[in-house]
């Protein structure tokens, strides 16, 4: 618990916000508090709402010079509590929802931090532009904390994460002032990049406010398809073989287990199996191309190919939008699917793409042994490595004791992604949830070199304190 916030400072920062810019109301703070999956709870004296970047940097001001600690949050899509306050004042920036410029000559957008994924999309679609970052929470989520927490998605394949969408940041650093760094330039080797300091930081370096954002133009075809097939070692082989044979056209790859196929398929609401026979494993395909009927053209190569050799056992392609959308949610609504069958533990780990086999081997084995009667749901961007690597109880036991064994279940499955030079998060970051873990993992070198870098710009560690080491 961080230390108690005094009244003088409560009372000037609703002053400084006026009405509108803040909450003490319980009902509207609760579910700001309350990690979606309900596994993290917290507390906070103050909600603040700025909603300009210049309100933003007076609540930081007030709070850097009593040394006052800051939780910033953006959608409270977060899986690892780094959004999460225990007696923090509560920053969010929802408020910050202006669309400062959308342009298709330098292809970039320039978005305050509270625009939603979602809204960010349409905007690059208004002049005729994609935003390339894809995640299931789109609606929700929003520019600041997608910049945060460096997220992923399922097009990183091809784009990478949210670092290499990101010319410039507009952010309030911990002292309270504004640092204008909204460039949209490409080149800009001038010294040390500040802008990538912040992507990634969780809040611990300042608030984003506002970015540059990259924007792509619009490809003419698009072929997705469902395989199914009898390992991950052959979903490793069609992956190299679609990147061969598309030109490096792979939009998106996604493995997935029958289990949390099946699970997905059952529990949520108007999904069916688009194949007839199940599969130990399925790969969902994406190609995209910038010449008409070209991704089609491609897709079908490879699948014939693949069915030919062996290589896969049944294919499903989509000859729809529709058909392609519900592909997709079978992918995006694998945390839905399992939601009904009560605990579970969650590790977002990667591994190199070449591993990812040795990996869930590894993994499984190591966890039935010690956990007899869990369920493992792997899953995950196998193009970049992710494994999303899940570990459901056991049918009809306990959700409490389930949820006491955890941390041992933790270490085992990060243990093994360590020994195959891995990362114990892949996207979600470290937040409260991983950061003491992490210090085990990480070289002393480097941990190091952080902290000297957060104390540099933060010496009282007002943002978000319980964060990065």
């Amino acid at each position: 618990m961080t230390k108690p916030v005094p009244a003088d400072v409560v009372s000037r920062l609703k002053a400084v916000l006026g009405e509108g810019g803040w909450s003490q109301d319980p009902d509207v703070i609760a579910p700001m508090l309350v990690e979606w999956r309900g596994r993290w709870k917290g507390e906070t004296p103050l909600l603040v709402t700025p909603r300009t970047t210049v309100e933003v940097a007076a609540v930081v001001g007030i709070c850097a010079a009593e040394g006052v600690a800051i939780t910033p949050q953006g959608g409270n899509t977060g899986l690892v509590a780094g959004q999460i306050p225990h007696g923090e004042i509560l920053l969010s920036t929802r408020k910050l929802t202006v669309v400062r410029d959308v342009d298709p000559i330098d292809d970039v957008m320039v978005l305050e931090a509270g625009v939603t994924l979602y809204e960010a999309h349409q905007q690059a679609a208004k002049v005729g532009r994609r935003f390339t970052v894809g995640v299931a929470s789109e609606g929700s989520c929003t520019i600041g904390g997608l910049i945060s927490t460096n997220a992923g998605g399922t097009a990183v394949l091809r784009y990478g994460m949210m670092r290499e969408q990101v010319l410039g940041i507009e952010a309030v650093l911990p002292n309270g002032e504004i640092w204008n760094g909204l460039k949209r330039l490409r080149k800009d080797n001038t010294g040390y990049d500040l802008k990538q300091l912040l992507i990634g930081a969780e809040g611990t370096l300042g608030v984003v406010t506002a970015a540059s954002l990259k924007i792509q133009a619009p490809l003419a075809s698009r072929a997705v398809a469902i395989v199914g097939l009898g390992s991950p070692a052959d979903a490793i082989q069609l992956l190299a073989r679609a990147k061969e044979e598309t030109g490096g056209s792979v939009e998106a790859f996604e493995l997935m287990g029958l289990l949390g196929f099946a699970l997905t398929v059952r529990n949520v609401p108007g999904l069916r199996d688009p194949l007839p026979t199940e599969h130990p494993w399925y790969v969902l395909i994406e190609i995209a191309s910038g010449e008409p009927r070209a991704a089609e053209a491609a897709l079908e190569r490879l699948l014939t190919g693949a069915l030919e050799s062996g290589l896969i056992a049944d294919a499903a392609v989509a000859q729809t939008e529709t058909q392609e959308k519900a592909f997709w949610h079978i992918r995006e609504g694998h945390s839905a699917g399992q939601k009904p069958e009560g605990a579970v533990w969650k590790h977002d780990v990667s591994v190199p793409v070449s591993k990812i086999p040795d990996f869930i081997a590894r993994a499984d084995a190591a966890i039935e042994q010690a956990f007899p009667g869990t369920r493992i749901v792997a899953f995950g961007h196998v193009g970049d490595g992710n494994v999303h690597y899940d570990v459901l109880k056991p049918v009809g036991a306990d959700d409490d004791a389930h949820d006491v064994q955890r941390e041992a279940g933790a270490k085992i499955v990060h243990d093994i992604a360590a020994s195959v030079s891995g990362s114990i998060s892949a996207e979600h970051g470290l937040g409260a949830m991983k950061t003491a873990e992490a210090l085990t993992y990480k070289d002393p070198i480097e941990v190091a070199a952080l902290r000297a870098i957060r104390q540099a710009l933060d010496p009282k560690r007002i943002m978000n304190p319980r964060v990065l080491f």
